[in-house]
């Protein structure tokens, strides 16, 4: 009976290579020899393992950590999708689920609403940031991980579920909530950026099937308030489907533009994808934000727009993803997402940063070295490189934020704190007008001191590793003195950094709160307030200097 299940598992592992790589075995000629030997000597390690090893192995569990291991040697875009994973899947190309439509956070031993979605089961229900969940259909969810508690809020939509939970100063309560089909918006907010109403906003979080659909509504809608100039904000937009990078940069160039360029191994994966239709609008003047979370879809959108000269773009350089995935099906309903290509944008330039069939000494991908770097030009003849994401046409510094801002967030101290301030005032007016008062701070800052949480500095981390050194090469005990007294100056003092960064504490502080009455929607509002990226946006707009960067003429 063993040996007929090892040969049967033998079978289907030589069964998937040779189906899901059919194209490689036919490229590869001579190395099919190569591919069938370690396939017998994989087939028999395992059945050694499986027959031999001291402990039960989990079989399923020991594949799937042997084919992760194989994959993660080439890139982190290559991945095994497991048919328990689909749904998780699905949601990342579709932005589709069916459940209450809530993010939640492990808290202690439980689990609580980090932030209903608007419109959405959950925010129907009156549920709250900060609302712990006790028991979902009468189960007890205590000491369970956010994984299990999601799966158990999940579910087909159009059932229900009960959902038991507990307010701060509050008896316990339970809500009665219809599962829906969850669509997570491409576009969460939009919005006019200047008291004249003429420069629109489109904020643009993912590529899902119906982003250039939702992008498209927002310029429309926009436009008939009165919007001549727009922005485009695609930071921290990690990418999606390429095509609908293609379509969003159709709605402002011409028909019949060439977008982005594939190149695989194979011949199937040489293709050139260009616009199929009249844009939306190929003049209005546009700006494109960009930082370093933003990858792949949104570095072809940017980039493209960029080699065209038909959008300036601002912020910090782009993440650098020029590499393209497809999935495979494969046996058991699970799939093999697998890089198929690079992808070139209108000027010939490759953006991708890290060269994967390369390693370092600690099996780390290395960067494209400088003397690879090529130039390359825009329509207008400005100087574009590659290798390196796309270099914005304007940078804008954004401060790093103090460290104390990572030990009150990491340590719920700015949650807590806006869950106690929601439950004490009814409203706070327009999310936008909303600032963190005098009073309000201080009160912040009492709250804060009666909390135990950590951080550490960059400037405590190199220190510690000069001691490290020092006691490696035996200067630490003739330096000790010194080196305690650097540590006093260095410690970090949470009552003396809660006053000196009072201000980078404020803006995550105020964002927090609003998002308690306005969600999505307000946070977005409260957050370009004061946002340095959109200051220079609407700067360029109105000093002339649009159209000169474009033209290749700034100073």
């Amino acid at each position: 009976m063993l040996k007929k299940a090892l040969r049967s598992t033998r079978n289907w592992i030589i069964a998937i290579v040779v189906s899901g790589a059919g194209a490689l075995s036919i490229s590869a000629g001579d190395n099919f020899f190569e591919i069938s030997k370690n396939l017998e000597i994989f087939t028999e390690l395992y059945k050694e393992l499986n027959i031999y090893y001291v402990d039960d192995t989990k079989p399923g569990t020991l594949i799937k950590t042997g084919i992760d291991a194989m994959l993660n040697s080439l890139d982190p875009y290559t991945q095994y999708i497991p048919e328990s994973d689909m749904e998780e899947y699905r949601f990342q190309t579709t932005g589709q689920y069916g459940g209450i439509g809530a993010l939640i956070k492990k808290k202690d031993d439980g689990v609580v609403i980090s932030e209903p979605y608007e419109g959405f089961p959950a925010m129907k229900a009156g549920m709250w940031a900060g609302d712990a969940i006790k028991k979902v259909d009468g189960r007890d969810v205590t000491g369970m991980g956010t994984d299990e508690v999601s799966k158990l809020l999940k579910g087909q939509a159009g059932t229900s579920l009960r959902i038991e939970l507990y307010r701060e100063g509050e008896a316990p309560r339970e809500v009665e909530l219809v599962r829906e089909e969850i669509k997570i918006p491409d576009v969460p907010y939009k919005g006019m950026l200047d008291d004249a109403g003429t420069v629109g906003y489109v904020k643009l979080n993912s590529f899902t099937q119906t982003a250039s659909t939702e992008v498209r509504a927002a310029l429309k809608e926009l436009k008939d308030q009165g919007a001549t100039h727009m922005v485009l904000d695609l930071r921290g937009n990690g990418g999606g489907l390429l095509r609908e990078a293609v379509n969003i940069v159709n709605l402002f160039v011409p028909k019949n533009e060439l977008v982005v360029e594939t190149k695989g191994r194979i011949d199937e994966w040489d293709k050139a994808y260009r616009t199929l239709s009249e844009p939306f609008d190929k003049d209005i003047p546009l700006v494109v934000l960009v930082d370093g979370g933003s990858a792949s879809a949104s570095e072809i959108v940017s980039g493209a727009l960029q080699d065209l000269d038909r959008a300036v773009v601002i912020g910090e350089r782009t993440f650098g993803k020029g590499l393209v995935q497809q999935t495979r099906d494969l046996f058991y309903n699970s799939k093999l997402k697998v890089t198929v290509a690079k992808y070139y944008i209108p000027s010939g330039r490759c953006i991708q940063k890290l060269d994967y069939a390369h390693r370092d000494s600690s099996g780390k991908a290395v960067v494209f070295s400088d003397s690879t770097i090529t130039e390359f030009s825009t329509r207008n003849g400005r100087p574009v490189f590659d290798g390196r994401g796309v270099y914005p046409d304007i940078d804008v510094e954004d401060p790093e934020l103090a460290k104390i801002v990572g030990g009150l967030y990491a340590d719920d101290v700015i949650f807590d704190f806006a869950t106690r301030y929601r439950m004490a005032h009814d409203s706070i007016g327009p999310p936008e007008d909303f600032v963190i008062s005098d009073a309000l701070y201080h009160e912040f800052e009492e709250f804060a001191r009666t909390r135990q949480f950590e951080y550490d500095t960059e400037s405590m981390e190199k220190l510690e590793q000069l001691e490290a050194v020092a006691k490696k090469e035996r200067y630490y005990e003739h330096a000790q003195s010194a080196f305690e007294a650097l540590r006093a100056e260095l410690s970090p003092d949470p009552n003396e950094e809660l006053d000196l960064f009072r201000s980078d504490i404020e803006a995550i502080l105020r964002n927090e709160i609003v998002a308690r009455y306005a969600f999505q929607t307000g946070r977005a509002k409260a957050a370009l307030a004061d946002d340095p990226y959109v200051m220079k946006a609407l700067e360029i707009f109105t000093d002339g200097s649009y159209s000169t960067v474009l033209a290749g003429t700034k100073n």
